[in-house]
C-alpha cells in the first residue's frame, strides 16, 4: 500500500500594513483629544505649482499643539511638496508657485512683509537624508543656526541643552571638535534635529527622518519624536504605515496631490470614511 503523501505546511498569511498599523495601535496609550484648543498649524485652500504641473491641490487642514501628524500616501502622492510648502522651501525652486493661506497662531506665512529666513526659524526642517555641514564640528553643526540669525544667549549652554534633547549628549559630548561627518546615519540625523532645535521652533517638519536608517536608529528617532512633541508640534512625513500608528495623534492621507481624509491616526487605520483610504491602508494599492 502505497503512503499517503505528506501534507504540506501551511505558510501563514502575511500581515497586511492596515493589520501590523493596527498592532501598533493596540500597544499605545489611548490619547486624550483636544476639543477645545486652537490649532497651531491652519492650512486653507492650498495650491502648489511647478510650471504647469498641479502638485497639490485644494488641501485645508488644521494641526493642534503640541501634537504629531503623520502625512501618508503612495510615493508621488505630493507627501514631501505638501511639508515644504509650510516653511516655504519652494520658494528656492524656479518655476515653482504656492496659492493659497498657511498659518502659524493666526498669522499667514505667504502675506507680504514675512522673512522666509525669520520664518524657517520658526518652523524648521529636518530632511529625508541627514545632512550636517561637512565642513563644521558637531558643535559648530548646532550652532550654526545660532551664528549665522545673530541670536545672542550663552552658545555652548544652547548646544548641550539640543543635544540632550535629540537624545545625542551622551554619545558626543567628549568629541563635540569632531566633523558632523564622522557620525553614523543614525547620529547625524539626530544631531540635525539638534540644529533645528537650536533657533527654538514652534513647529517642526520631518520629510521621512527615519528612511534611510536601520531599526535601531529608527526607534531612536521615534523616541525622540514622542518626547519632542511635548514641546513642539510636529508634521512628519512617513512611508511606514506602521511608523505613522507608533508616533502620530492623526493621519492625513494624500493621493495624487489631494487630501482625501484626514482624522484620528486609529480612526484612519481601524474605521476610514473613504474608499480610497480604506484600499490604500489595507494594502490595495501603493
Amino acid at each position: 500500500m502505497t503512503p499517503a503523501a505528506p501534507v504540506p505546511a501551511m505558510t501563514p498569511e502575511k500581515p497586511t500594513p492596515a493589520q501590523l498599523a493596527q498592532k501598533e495601535l493596540a500597544q499605545k496609550a489611548p490619547v486624550e483629544e483636544k476639543t477645545d484648543v486652537a490649532n497651531k498649524v491652519e492650512v486653507h485652500d492650498l495650491n502648489v505649482y511647478f510650471r504647469t504641473n498641479h502638485a497639490i491641490r485644494h488641501v485645508s487642514l488644521g494641526v493642534q499643539p503640541q501634537t504629531v501628524l503623520a502625512v501618508i500616501g503612495p510615493s508621488g502622492c505630493g507627501k514631501s511638496t505638501f511639508i515644504r510648502a509650510l516653511n516655504r522651501m519652494h520658494d528656492l525652486v524656479p518655476g515653482a508657485r504656492v496659492e493659497g493661506k498657511v498659518f502659524v497662531d493666526g498669522r499667514d506665512l505667504y502675506a507680504r512683509g514675512i522673512d522666509p529666513v525669520l520664518l524657517r526659524r520658526r518652523v524648521g526642517m529636518v530632511f529625508q537624508r541627514p545632512n550636517p555641514f561637512p565642513t563644521m564640528s558637531i558643535y559648530e553643526n548646532v550652532a550654526a543656526g545660532l551664528t549665522l540669525n545673530g541670536m545672542g544667549g550663552n552658545h555652548t549652554e544652547i548646544v548641550e541643552r539640543c543635544l540632550r534633547q535629540a537624545a545625542l549628549w551622551d554619545e558626543v559630548k567628549d568629541r563635540l571638535k569632531h566633523a558632523g561627518t564622522s557620525l553614523s546615519g543614525g547620529q547625524q540625523q539626530r544631531l540635525c534635529i539638534a540644529r533645528a532645535l537650536a533657533v527654538e521652533p514652534e513647529v517642526l517638519l520631518m520629510d521621512e527622518p527615519a528612511s534611510a536608517l536601520d531599526p535601531i536608529a529608527t526607534a531612536k528617532i521615534e523616541e525622540l519624536i514622542h518626547e519632542l512633541k511635548e514641546r513642539y508640534t510636529i508634521i512628519i512625513v512617513t512611508h511606514s504605515m506602521q511608523q505613522a500608528a507608533r508616533v502620530s495623534d492623526n493621519t492625513a492621507f494624500f493621493y495624487l496631490g489631494e487630501l482625501i481624509e484626514i482624522g484620528s491616526t486609529a480612526q484612519i487605520f481601524t474605521n476610514p470614511r473613504e474608499r480610497r483610504t480604506e484600499d490604500y491602508v489595507t494594502g490595495k494599492f501603493g
